[in-house]
C-alpha cells in the first residue's frame, strides 16, 4: 500500500513493523542523502537532523529514511525492545502516518570495527527540486530487505534458513532482489535510476553478482554494488540490500 505524505513532500510504502519499506519523492521535490562521519550515537544524531532540517528550512516531517548501525545482530525480542525507543522518538516529531512509520531504514551490524553503541550513519530527506519532469523528481530510497517471504497462511518464513553454502546465498539473493523489485514496482520506478545500490553480508557472493545480481539492477549496474561486511539486524538472516536514488550527496559531522 502507498501512502502521501503530504507534509513531507513524498509517498511511502507502508511496512509490517518500525519503517516503511521505502518511499519516493513527490513531483517538485527529490530527495537529499546525508551521511554523517564518524557516526553519531542516536541521541548525538537525532538532534543532528532536527538542526539541520531546520538550517536548510525543512520541516521535520521531510525526514524519509535513516540508517543505523548496532554492535550485533539481535533476536527476535532484542530486536523489538530495540525498536521501541526508536520508534517513540519518530512519533514524538509527529511523523506518524495514517497510523504507520513513513520512514524508511536500513540497521545492520558492522562485523568488522563494530560500533559500541546503536548509531546514526545517515538519513534522507525531500528538498524542492527545480522541474518535475526529470529524474530529480523520480529519487527513492529502499529499507534494507533480507531474505525473508511470505509463507502458508500468510506468515513470514527464512529463505534457505541456516544454508549459507553457494546454492543457499544465491536463493537468498534471489528473495531480497524479488522484494526489492516489487517495491520499486509499487512506487511505480524501476532499478534504472538508482545512484546507490548496497549489498550486507560477511558470506561470499561473487558466484552470484555476474548471473543473477548484477542482471537485475539493469541500468543500475554500472553504477557498481556497496559490498558493506555487515550483518542484518536479526540473528539467523544473513543477506539484506537496501538502494537508493538521489539529487544530492553530503557529508556532516556530528
Amino acid at each position: 500500500m502507498v501512502i502521501e505524505n503530504v507534509k513531507g513532500n513524498y509517498r511511502f510504502i507502508r511496512g509490517g513493523g518500525p519503517f516503511s519499506s521505502g518511499c519516493a519523492a513527490q513531483p517538485g521535490f527529490a530527495i537529499v542523502h546525508a551521511a554523517i562521519r564518524p557516526f553519531a550515537t542516536l541521541t548525538q544524531g537525532f538532534d543532528l537532523v532536527e538542526r539541520h532540517l531546520k538550517e536548510n528550512h525543512r520541516p521535520i516531517d521531510a525526514l524519509c529514511g535513516m540508517h543505523l548501525r548496532i554492535p550485533q545482530p539481535l533476536t527476535l525480542k532484542g530486536f523489538e525492545e530495540f525498536n521501541r525507543p526508536y520508534i517513540e522518538r519518530l512519533k514524538s516529531w509527529g511523523l506518524e502516518t495514517e497510523g504507520t512509520n513513513p520512514v524508511a531504514r536500513t540497521n545492520v551490524a558492522l562485523a568488522v570495527s563494530p560500533v559500541p553503541e546503536a548509531m546514526l550513519a545517515g538519513f534522507y530527506y525531500t528538498e524542492p527540486a527545480d522541474g518535475s519532469s526529470d529524474r530529480r523528481s523520480s529519487t527513492f530510497v529502499l529499507s534494507g530487505a533480507a531474505e525473508m517471504r511470505a509463507g502458508e497462511g500468510g506468515k513470514r518464513e527464512l529463505v534457505a534458513a541456516g544454508d549459507v553454502s553457494a546454492d543457499g546465498i544465491r536463493r537468498k539473493l534471489e528473495c531480497v532482489i524479488k522484494a526489492l523489485a516489487g517495491h520499486l514496482r509499487e512506487l511505480k520506478l524501476d532499478w534504472d535510476r538508482a545512484t546507490a545500490v548496497n549489498l550486507y553480508t560477511v558470506h561470499e557472493v561473487h558466484h552470484v553478482l555476474a548471473p543473477i545480481l548484477l542482471p537485475a539492477l539493469g541500468a543500475a549496474a554500472q553504477v557498481g554494488v556497496n559490498w558493506h561486511y555487515s550483518r542484518p539486524p536479526v540473528i539467523g538472516l544473513e543477506v539484506e540490500i537496501d538502494a537508493h536514488a538521489v539529487h544530492r550527496e553530503l557529508v556532516l559531522a556530528p
